[in-house]
C-alpha cells in the first residue's frame, strides 16, 4: 500500500511542477466563481427532483464512521467522551437545580475520512479550480477561497450506475478500471439517463465486500474510473460524481493513466464535486437508479473536505 501511495504522491508532485507553466482557463461560471457545478442547483431542478419521491423511502448514503476504520494515510480520527464537572460521581444538581448529568464529545480528526465530499480546493494541478494559486489560498488556518462552507445545499436528481451488476459480480476487485464504454453500456442496460445538474453515483460493491472483512485490502487499493471515464462523466454536466469506494479513481491506476487524475478532471477542470465512500448497497439491491439526492454539509469555514451523510429519497 505504501508503495502505491508514495508513487501517487510522486506522480502528483511531478504533474504539479509542470502545470504552473500551463495557461489556466477561468471557469465557465465566471472568473470569481467559488462553487463550480453547484451553480447547477436551481429551483427548477430541486422541484423536479422532489417529484422523484413516490414511495416515501429514504436511505443514508453515508456509512458509519468508526474511529478505528482505515483511511488514506495519514488521515484518521480519535474520539473521546467526557462528562464535564461530573468527576467522582458528582452530578450537576447544584449548578442546574435538578439532578442533571450529561456527556460531551471531543474529536481530533481529518475531515477526509469515511463518507466525504471533496471540495474544489482539495486537488489540482499547478493551480486549483478557477486558476486559484495554492500560494494565495492555502493558508494553514483554512482556505481563503474554495472552502466547503461556500457550497450551498446540494439537492437534485441522483442516478446510480451499477457496475457490479453489469459485470455479474458482487464486487469488483482492486485495480479493476471502469471505462467510458462500460459506463455507457451499463447505463443503457439499466435504463439510466443523464441530465445536467445530476448527482451521479457508481456502485462497485467494494466497500460492502471489503471494509469489514479485510480493511487493509479495502484501503490499499480499489476499483474505480480510469482517466477517460472521468472525462466521460464530466461531459454529463453533473453537480457531483461519487462511488462506494474511498477514492472513486481506480487504484492502482490503469496502464498509462495518472493516479487520481480523475480528481483533477472533475474538481479543477470542471468544478464538479467528488463524493467518496457512498453507501450505495441498498440502492443497488433494490434496483433504485433514480432518486432525490439531498446534502447539506457542515459549513466549517476554510475546510477542504467534510464528512457527510447525504440522503437518497424515492
Amino acid at each position: 500500500m505504501k508503495r502505491v501511495l508514495m508513487g501517487a504522491g510522486l506522480a502528483l508532485a511531478l504533474s504539479a511542477g509542470t502545470a504552473f507553466a500551463q495557461e489556466c482557463k477561468p471557469s465557465k461560471y465566471g472568473a470569481d466563481d467559488e462553487i463550480g457545478a453547484a451553480n447547477l442547483v436551481t429551483p427548477e431542478r430541486v422541484a423536479a427532483a422532489a417529484k422523484l419521491v413516490k414511495k416515501g423511502e429514504s436511505h443514508p448514503l453515508g456509512i458509519v464512521v468508526d474511529p478505528n476504520m482505515p483511511a488514506f494515510p495519514p488521515r484518521g480520527m480519535m474520539l473521546q467522551i467526557v462528562s464535564p464537572g461530573q468527576q467522582n460521581g458528582r452530578t450537576l444538581g447544584q449548578d442546574f437545580g435538578w439532578d442533571s448529568i450529561y456527556n460531551d464529545d471531543i474529536a481530533q480528526l481529518w475531515f477526509g475520512i469515511g463518507p466525504q465530499i471533496d471540495g474544489l480546493g482539495h486537488l489540482g494541478e499547478g493551480t486549483y479550480y478557477n486558476c486559484n494559486d495554492p500560494k494565495e489560498i492555502s493558508a494553514l488556518t483554512g482556505l481563503t477561497k474554495l472552502g466547503i462552507h461556500n457550497i450551498p445545499p446540494l439537492i437534485g436528481r441522483g442516478v446510480l450506475i451499477d457496475i457490479a451488476k453489469h459485470r455479474g459480480v458482487e464486487s469488483l476487485n482492486a485495480g479493476d478500471a471502469i471505462t467510458p464504454e462500460e459506463l455507457e453500456a451499463a447505463s443503457k442496460a439499466q435504463g439510466v439517463t443523464f441530465k445536467g445538474g445530476d448527482i451521479i453515483l457508481i456502485h462497485t460493491g467494494w466497500t460492502d465486500a471489503k471494509l469489514e472483512s479485510d480493511p487493509t485490502a479495502w484501503v490499499s487499493g480499489e476499483p474505480g474510473t480510469n482517466n477517460a471515464a472521468a472525462v466521460w462523466l464530466a461531459d454529463k454536466d453533473p453537480v457531483a460524481v461519487g462511488a462506494d469506494t474511498w477514492g472513486v479513481d481506480v487504484v492502482p491506476p490503469a496502464p498509462g493513466d495518472k493516479v487520481f487524475y480523475g480528481h483533477v478532471t472533475l474538481l479543477k477542470e470542471n468544478g464538479i464535486y467528488i463524493l467518496e465512500t457512498m453507501n450505495t448497497g441498498r440502492l443497488a439491491a433494490e434496483g433504485v437508479n433514480e432518486f432525490m439526492f439531498v446534502l447539506g454539509q457542515a459549513r466549517i469555514k476554510g475546510a477542504v473536505q467534510m464528512i457527510i451523510n447525504p440522503v437518497a429519497m424515492w
